[in-house]
């Protein structure tokens, strides 16, 4: 990936705009300030309220309790906290569920469906437990196997954990992955009289 074009379309591959979530925001936003608005023109108008005129919703706030003024600022920083959270959710892209693969000067993204179905058959093919009894995540730093084999079936987690790492290997992911093995015994049920 050399050319600054190849790497835009790289990233707009495997990154996703917050342009739902965000519309979402405004649109709320909207809608509250579009609700105050009404009902300041109710007010200024002597008509009843929809929900609750300003003359009460400002008495609500003047006859709420005084607190003391550690706990204002302490809610005054874990709002803002809140807030900029928010600002940086909305400005940060999220990531798709994509890797891409070393190609020299192409683009090569694959899904992290296709990375663990390849994986889970290679797998099966290499231990020769069933394809059923073998489940794989892949995520976007961590790959993680989950295998059940057969009461009596001898299983070692290391060289399952190899045989995995060397297959990802061959794959050339561009981000190095963890490998986490779970290999989950059946759980042989007393015999009951």
């Amino acid at each position: 990936m050399s050319t600054p074009a190849l790497r835009r379309v790289v990233r707009r591959e495997t990154h996703s705009p917050r342009t739902v979530a965000m519309f979402v925001a405004v649109v709320l936003l909207v809608l509250a300030l579009a609700y105050v608005g009404l009902e300041i023109v109710l007010s200024l108008a002597a008509q009843p309220a929809l929900l609750v005129g300003p003359g009460a919703a400002a008495g609500w706030l003047i006859g709420l309790p005084t607190f003391p003024a550690g706990l204002v600022i302490a809610g005054s920083v874990v709002l803002a906290l809140i807030g900029l959270l928010f600002v940086v959710l909305a400005v940060t892209p999220g990531r798709l569920s994509k890797h891409t693969l070393e190609a020299g000067d192409r683009a090569i993204v694959v899904d992290n469906g296709v990375i663990a179905s390849a994986l889970a058959q290679h797998l099966a093919e290499e231990t020769g437990i069933a394809r059923d009894d073998i489940t794989v995540g892949v995520g976007h730093r961590s790959v993680d196997v989950t295998m059940r084999p057969g009461a009596g079936i001898p299983l070692d987690r290391a060289e399952v954990q190899s045989a995995a790492e060397a297959e990802l290997q061959t794959y050339r992911l561009t981000r190095t992955v963890r490998t986490h093995v779970r290999i989950e015994r059946p759980i042989e049920k007393e015999d009951e009289l």
